[in-house]
């Protein structure tokens, strides 16, 4: 019974969370902690001590495990949940410095990238201010680099809906001098974007030693003089 009770309550979740009291957003938050009781009751109980969900989330771990039916791990949940939406409320939107400053990106990158063994290529959904609404990662995965299809591209889009693209790789050896197939990578991925009408704000390579960024070294003018041809075959992103 509590089965079909838990899933017709997270149907209403998906399809109409407007419609939950603050006792069923309760009880929903307490299926994980404690998967096989009816936790109804204990979101009422939870709520006759405490009045609300405000109050409820500034409660004391002790406070909580007081009430019956709690327990210590279930108000270390509660507890460790409340604490969470806290820090997310006086945090910055996006724990990522801004693509648009570049040495605070730049140190980002360092930590992300450099030192692989093998080549990355990170995609990073940007706002118009270039904020960072997302990162999705992509490796070599045993070949000789790393590669993208339209369709990961288009899926990446769709997740984030960003206003612009920087994209990152890595040269896990030598410099960070753009090569030719990073230039036909640049320009793939321009059109790519263009398909969807999202601007290529940056594409930045991180190597040992340095660093190099199409948008301050102006690459995407010479990449202008480049014959290119979009509809070439044999040209995997």
């Amino acid at each position: 019974m509590h089965e079909g009770h838990r899933q017709r309550m997270i149907t209403r979740l998906a399809d109409h969370e407007d419609s939950l009291n603050d006792h069923e957003l309760l009880e929903i938050l307490l299926f994980n902690a404690i998967p096989r009781k009816n936790t109804n009751e204990l979101a009422h109980a939870l709520l006759t001590k405490f009045g609300s969900l405000s109050a409820l989330s500034r409660a004391d771990l002790n406070s909580l495990a007081s009430v019956d039916g709690i327990g210590k791990n279930t108000a270390a949940y509660l507890r460790c949940i409340f604490l969470s939406l806290e820090r997310i409320r006086v945090s910055p939107v996006s724990g990522f410095p801004s693509a648009r400053n570049f040495s605070a990106f730049a140190e980002l990158l360092d930590k992300r990238l450099r030192g692989l063994k093998e080549e990355r290529i990170e995609l990073f959904a940007t706002d118009k201010a270039g904020n960072i609404l997302g990162v999705d990662s992509y490796t070599s995965s045993g070949q000789e680099s790393a590669r993208l299809t339209p369709c990961a591209v288009s899926k990446f889009f769709a997740a984030y809906d960003p206003k612009a693209l920087v994209i990152a790789h890595n040269h896990p050896s030598g410099p960070a001098t753009p090569s030719h197939s990073d230039d036909l990578f640049t320009l793939q991925m321009q059109t790519v974007c263009a398909f969807h009408g999202i601007p290529l704000y940056d594409h930045i390579i991180v190597a040992p030693t340095e660093m190099y960024s199409y948008h301050t070294s102006a690459r995407f003018e010479y990449l202008k003089t480049l014959p290119y041809d979009p509809f070439a075959p044999n040209k995997p992103l």
